[in-house]
């Protein structure tokens, strides 16, 4: 029994290629607003209703969730709960984890609602087991969160580092003193080349912003996104200015909002290039990680250098870039895009790769994902990541929640388990 939400999973939460299919539950007409409380800013909806169209009712009133994940477009609300995800915004608006204050789950064994508070100590917090259970224990029937009231100041704006390194050292220190920005998004070297290339300057303005950035001391560099949403210009302002002082420290140069609005438009436009791509004959793939800001760099060497290493052949150089768009005071989140030539046996040559770079992730220090989740594709290597100990307690729960197994079997834990 596979809950369908967006069907924007890209680890094969929904799909089961190796096994018959018994019933698919469509959460597309479990879609409504129950209730909104303007008082305590708290929103019910039910798990099938899209991004776009809480956003729509929401700001019609007021108030904004905050979460949009590059998939936002299709993505339902209950699979942001189940999935753990985590939205282009999360330095200013967090986590859904951090949004949901109740859930209520309809599991093989009855109906269980867990939250209702917005703190508590009464035990372990049992919400948290149904947030990222991908349907594996049961279905999202109905999801609290919290809202907030929409920014009345915005500002999109770019700047460039001297190089990755310095970017992140610039964002860790914004993160640590509270000064980031509610989208923080730092590019590398490679993924800086291939968006002015794609979205930057051309011809006469070109020479000039290069020259621009040399008289600056950047080159090329590493290129930051940060989108400042606040409730007054002087709130905005005041943070903005403090957020520069410390970026100045790190050597990293203003390039204005031109380059932010220019992002903004294109936010979700990500799939779309894919699918451009994949229909010319290249192979384009993602994955993710996280780790402390102490291992960032190195993880993000190690990552490179195996997916580099699991597809380079004689003939070609895949392209390999990344960036970091989700900062915590303790470390920050990679996200690496890979394009590739395609043909016959890119597929193949993809899961073989994928496989090499899962294995690397967890001795460098790296989470085996951020914010994808787990699905299927994860499963191997969630053991590697939670211990013995930690997967006995999934099979109980799932064990108790779900006694036969029916729901969404092979997600979290390997189907062979």
């Amino acid at each position: 029994m596979v809950p369908y939400g967006g069907g924007t999973s890209v680890v094969g939460g929904v799909t089961r290629p190796t096994e018959p299919i018994g019933i698919v539950i469509s959460l597309d007409k479990l879609s409504a607003l129950v209730s909104l409380d303007e008082v305590s800013g708290l929103v019910r909806v039910q798990p099938g209703m899209t991004g776009p169209v809480l956003e729509r009712l929401l700001g019609a009133r007021g108030f904004t969730l905050g979460h949009l994940p590059q998939s936002w477009e299709r993505a339902s609300i209950g699979g942001y709960a189940a999935t753990r995800s985590a939205g282009q915004a999360s330095s200013g608006f967090g986590r859904i984890d951090d949004m949901i204050e109740s859930v209520t789950l309809a599991t093989p064994i009855g109906t269980w609602s867990a939250g209702r508070v917005p703190a508590s100590a009464a035990g372990p917090n049992l919400m948290q087991l149904a947030l990222g259970s991908e349907g594996a224990f049961g279905i999202i029937t109905e999801i609290t969160l919290r809202v907030r009231r929409l920014a009345i100041a915005r500002r999109y704006e770019g700047a460039i580092a001297p190089c990755f390194e310095a970017g992140i050292d610039a964002c860790r220190e914004l993160a640590q003193l509270g000064l980031t920005s509610a989208v923080i998004r730092l590019s590398d070297e490679a993924e800086t080349v291939a968006t002015l290339a794609m979205s930057g300057p051309v011809g006469l303005k070109r020479k000039i912003f290069d020259r621009y950035l040399a008289a600056r001391g950047v080159g090329q560099g590493a290129l930051l996104i940060m989108g400042w949403e606040e409730h007054s210009e002087a709130i905005l302002t005041a943070r903005r200015d403090a957020a520069w002082a410390v970026l100045k420290k790190f050597g990293v140069v203003a390039l204005g909002k031109g380059v932010g609005a220019t992002w903004e438009h294109g936010r979700f436009s990500g799939p779309y290039l894919r699918d451009t791509l994949l229909d010319s004959g290249y192979l384009v793939e993602t994955f993710e990680t996280a780790t402390s800001w102490a291992e960032l760099p190195n993880l993000h060497e190690v990552a490179r250098r195996a997916a580099l290493a699991a597809l380079v052949d004689p003939e070609h150089t895949p392209y390999v870039m990344s960036h970091i768009s989700h900062v915590y005071e303790t470390g920050a989140s990679l996200y690496f895009t890979v394009i590739d030539s395609g043909g016959a046996g890119s597929i193949k040559r993809w899961v073989a790769a994928k496989a090499a770079i899962s294995s690397a992730l967890h001795p460098a220090g790296g989470t085996i994902t951020h914010h994808h989740a787990i699905g299927r594709e994860h499963a191997p290597w969630l053991g590697a990541e939670i211990g013995p100990v930690g997967m006995g307690l999934l099979r109980a729960i799932k064990s108790e929640l779900d006694p036969t197994g029916i729901m969404n079997p092979g997600v979290l834990i390997p189907v062979a388990e």
